[in-house]
């Protein structure tokens, strides 16, 4: 055990043990920098790292030899305007057949002959589509008529334009 001696009576213990070996304050970087890096691993570890925001899941397809597709062509348009006696059937711009009250059959038969025609010279198949733009003035049973001659022939892509 220690001697207390008169002169080290008002010291504290931290400066009487340390008394004899007096050294000159300073930091010592090696610590620090082990605490350092100790704190960014952890916060490395601990960290929650988001995904980016811009991120889609996207499953492309497998490569393959370049193939063309061919979209669905322009309608064929065929206008239905009002006649005295019935009314006129015009395909494109090409060929217009009358549809009378007495020769409804007929008239029909000459349409779908001129439609078949503008059909081969166009080169178009019975898959595609067809537009009737109808005028206000004519007849259900012409229009009605007109249609079902169509479908009968296989044209199965019929829409109507709605006209004012």
């Amino acid at each position: 055990m220690e001697t207390l001696k008169p002169e080290n009576i008002g010291k504290g213990l931290f400066e009487r043990l340390n008394e004899g070996r007096r050294r000159s304050f300073g930091l010592r970087m090696a610590p620090m920098i082990d605490i350092i890096f100790l704190l960014l691993i952890f916060f490395l570890v601990t960290s929650r790292w988001r995904p980016t925001e811009d991120f889609l899941p996207l499953r492309l397809p497998a490569a393959q030899a370049k193939s063309y597709s061919i979209g669905k062509p322009e309608p064929l348009l065929i206008r239905i305007f009002a006649i005295e006696n019935g009314c006129r059937v015009q395909i494109e711009q090409a060929a217009a057949v009358a549809v009378e009250k007495g020769s409804i059959e007929q008239d029909l038969t000459a349409v779908m002959a001129e439609i078949s025609k503008y059909m081969s010279e166009q080169k178009r198949f019975a898959d595609d589509p067809v537009e009737i733009v109808c005028a206000a003035k004519v007849k259900w049973q012409y229009l009605v008529k007109i249609y079902n001659m169509f479908y009968g022939a296989g044209l199965t892509d019929i829409t109507f334009t709605m006209t004012e």
